[in-house]
């Protein structure tokens, strides 16, 4: 598929999303170039010098440089992006599920379906491996290359922090035979659909994908200040799990065979990655599936969105096969659960213009002005 698009230097790259405050740590940019490095430290991305070349992989693929969305559209679905896919995204079906695994339910996030979805691919041969997000013993995330049940097992949980796993992908052999699977957060699975629809010369890990699973997001922390609050606050190597129960709690939970410990949410808002303010996608769009919470209603379930062909033919086979049960989901959850997405959205667009001092400057996001226009009005 021919696309016209913008194509800067990594130097542009650097001034435009970097520098500018619009990072939010996908990895897109890691791995493909050698002077750009992750600071775990910051939890920023750090440029050590700079490249020669006139127009890169770097800036093409990043979801924060200029993003037609309806370009990724008819790229991903199709279709173009219309005003009844705005916040939610394209459906084909959508319920609670969670996981049968004993196993899986006691390290996985909510329902487990994450987890269990993956497992199910790789026994099928969809994929032979998934990109994800591992914590290390003091729980620091990263990308990791999981390959079977026990490493999807060691990603299971969620962090809440900024991984870069995407360099997980770029940093693989171009010419490799195995077929992936990636899980990530909106901004990650945008970064993904980018990198299918303008492909590259000679191929990257990024053409033998063929499982995108988007994780429902309203923001992440970032990595360097909110970890060392962490580890001042807590024994990590202790911990078992974090979770951020919905309504009525207001909470930032740690959990550890001692019991759960919670912090008030108001305490660690400074440690909310900027950028986020920036997205305003909440379900992963671009995803096969998109996975979420339940929320307090559904404590233990999963809101489970299939948005693709690859989508119905995986959770066919994992509800055959007996891996996960389903549940309608309530029309008042449905509602909300578009509510919160179109007012994602609407917060994004104000952000920007706020920013850009202008409504017809959107920075880096590219969409029809009509549906600009409802977002601004609605």
């Amino acid at each position: 598929m021919e696309v016209d698009t913008v194509i800067k230097a990594q130097r542009h790259l650097y001034n435009d999303v970097i520098a500018s405050g619009l990072c939010v740590l996908c990895g897109a940019c890691i791995g493909q170039c050698p002077y750009f490095h992750v600071n775990s430290l910051r939890g920023t991305v750090q440029l050590l010098d700079l490249c020669e070349l006139e127009k890169g992989r770097c800036y093409e693929r990043c979801p924060r440089t200029i993003t037609d969305i309806d370009v990724l559209y008819k790229g991903i679905f199709g279709v173009p992006y219309d005003e009844n896919k705005i916040g939610i995204g394209i459906v084909k079906d959508i319920f609670l599920a969670r996981s049968t695994d004993p196993e899986i339910i006691k390290k996985g996030q909510d329902g487990g379906v994450v987890t269990t979805l993956l497992w199910t691919a790789m026994e099928e041969e969809i994929i032979d491996g998934a990109v994800e997000t591992k914590m290390s013993g003091d729980k620091s995330p990263s990308g990791f290359l999981a390959r079977n049940k026990e490493e999807l097992l060691q990603c299971a949980g969620n962090s809440y922090e900024q991984s870069g796993s995407l360099e997980i992908l770029n940093r693989m052999q171009t010419d490799t035979h195995e077929k992936l699977g990636v899980v990530g957060l909106p901004c990650q699975v945008m970064a993904v659909s980018k990198m299918k629809i303008y492909p590259a010369k000679g191929g990257t890990a990024a053409d033998n994908v063929k499982l995108v699973i988007g994780l429902f997001c309203g923001w992440s922390f970032s990595a360097g200040e909110f970890h060392k609050f962490l580890q001042e606050k807590f024994d990590l190597s202790k911990v078992l799990k974090f979770d951020i129960p919905h309504h009525p709690a207001h909470t930032f939970d740690v959990l550890t065979k001692e019991g759960r410990k919670s912090i008030e949410l108001d305490e660690i808002r400074k440690y909310i990655n900027p950028a986020c303010s920036y997205c305003g996608d909440m379900t992963a769009q671009f995803a096969d599936v998109s996975v979420g919470s339940g929320r307090a209603k559904f404590k233990g379930w999963n809101t489970v969105v299939v948005r693709t062909e690859t989508g119905v033919a995986l959770l066919e086979k994992a509800k055959t096969k007996g891996l996960i049960e389903i549940q309608q989901i309530p029309d008042a959850s449905l509602e909300h659960l578009k509510k919160a997405a179109f007012n994602k959205m609407k917060r994004a667009i104000e952000n920007i213009v706020m920013r850009t001092g202008s409504k017809c400057d959107l920075s880096y996001l590219k969409i029809r002005p009509e549906i600009a226009q409802e977002l601004q009005n609605g």
